[in-house]
């Protein structure tokens, strides 16, 4: 029996987006958490004594800012190489021959393959055979599954690739192929590299994206790591094990805040001043349920630095005031992690999708003031935002997941919720700051 470590996208020295410093985060644990990951990965080989590890791709984030960066991974080479374990690494849209501008010698157990064509490396000792391409560019339109050497017989083949296969949310589609390209090729095991999400797509035979070393934002919550795979004297995989190995843990939290309270006033100064003290109750309550969140949510880490993102949502009163005072909100929020577990939980950020409990037209029937804001509000949102072809261009240029979140706010949809909470903090303003109209009441 033989074991294997399969890892791709481990992006060594990525920023983690969206983590803003606030007085008391824990920020020194976030630095440098993608490295931090890839010694676990090391960590692992040497703890469980792995015979070797493939890489899909993506080691590194881009060109290097420094030689720092390299000569983390020599170090860590050199640390395999001591034990006797070969790596072998295929270059991904990241760090693709056009991409990486400084080299470095490596310890002679690493072995990048070719980008100008598929090539065949036996491991020593051992009856396996690793077929595999890395990127000469940073983009890759074509299938390269044809032009993968056939399998040899007698050994367990494995081949690495970085690809989309037919496409995934939040990544270019880079060396498209189906995975009935794979499965017919004949090998024992494809280790995929690209995808950030790990999945086992087919184990007969084996189709695997491993998913990154280290979750890098929102929208890769959960455990991230490598897999482990233990293949039987017969050349059957035995077990594919995924272990985490992140150093820093991303979990979307939500918090229903519908409940029953009540908006409604009759415009004196009494009600506006009851209305007030309402509100205060149900915002202190609704930082009671978000503490509640935070702890439910803290076992998920499994002792690791839990970064968070609080979504609130429900029909409530506190709608506008959410909208209009989000400075306190995330205040209070940050507080609630910091009373918690100061030194393992980081708020990211706050999404207010509450709803209003008052009627617009109630509101607007009541008032001509709020009537006309209502309108011009409205009328703003007639048309599409209309991006010029410079802008566009600019756009295709980023990265997909930072692309996809800019695309989101330009979007109608995206300026139609911007007009919704200009809309939520002028109505809160029009009900509890008080004054009058002498025709009409309350203004």
């Amino acid at each position: 029996m033989f074991r294997f470590i399969h890892t791709a996208d481990t992006h060594i020295d990525s920023p983690l987006r969206g983590l803003e410093a606030y007085d008391g985060a824990p920020v020194e644990a976030l630095r440098g958490a993608t490295r931090r990951a890839f010694e676990n990965l090391v960590r692992l080989a040497l703890d469980e004594a792995v015979d070797f590890i493939v890489i899909a791709g993506d080691l590194y984030d881009g060109d290097w800012k420094d030689f720092s960066t390299g000569l983390f991974f020599t170090r860590q080479m050199a640390r395999l190489r001591e034990a006797g374990v070969p790596v072998y690494v295929i270059a991904g849209n990241h760090d693709a021959a056009s991409v990486l501008t400084r080299r470095l010698s490596l310890p002679d157990n690493v072995h990048f393959f070719s980008t100008r064509a598929a090539e065949s490396k036996q491991v020593p000792d051992l009856p396996v055979v690793i077929h595999g391409r890395g990127f000469p560019h940073r983009a890759v339109p074509e299938n390269l599954v044809p032009d993968y050497p056939e399998p040899v017989s007698g050994l367990f083949n494995v081949g690495l690739l970085h690809s989309s296969l037919n496409g995934a949310p939040g990544h270019d589609t880079y060396a498209p192929c189906t995975l009935r390209d794979l499965t017919d090729k004949g090998y024992d095991y494809w280790a995929l590299g690209h995808v950030h999400q790990p999945q086992v797509l087919a184990r007969d035979p084996w189709v695997v994206y491993p998913g990154n070393l280290q979750g890098r934002h929102i929208r890769e919550t959960g455990a991230r790591g490598c897999q482990l795979v233990s293949v039987s004297d017969s050349l059957e995989v035995i077990d594919a094990e995924h272990r985490p190995l992140d150093l820093v843990r991303w979990q979307r939290i939500n918090v229903d805040l519908s409940g029953p309270n009540r908006s409604e006033q009759d415009g004196s100064d009494q009600a506006r001043s009851d209305l007030a003290r309402s509100h205060q109750a149900q915002f202190d309550q609704a930082v009671s349920l978000i503490g509640d969140a935070l702890r439910a949510a803290l076992p998920a880490a499994d002792g690791r630095l839990l970064a968070v993102r609080i979504a609130l949502s429900g029909a409530t009163a506190l709608h506008g005031q959410l909208k209009r005072n989000q400075p306190r909100l995330r205040a209070e929020c940050i507080a609630q992690g910091q009373i918690i577990a100061p030194d393992t939980l980081w708020i990211e950020e706050i999404e207010i999708d509450t709803t209003p409990r008052y009627r617009l037209d109630e509101l607007a029937a009541g008032s001509d003031l709020t009537r006309i804001v209502l309108e011009t509000l409205d009328g703003a949102l007639v048309g599409e935002l209309d991006l010029s072809a410079d802008v566009q261009d600019a756009l295709k240029q980023l990265p997909a997941d930072i692309r996809t979140d800019i695309e989101t706010d330009l979007a109608p949809a995206g300026r139609a919720a911007l007009l919704g909470d200009v809309r939520a903090i002028v109505l809160e303003a029009l009900q509890v700051g008080g004054g009058h109209d002498e025709d009409n009441g309350p203004r």
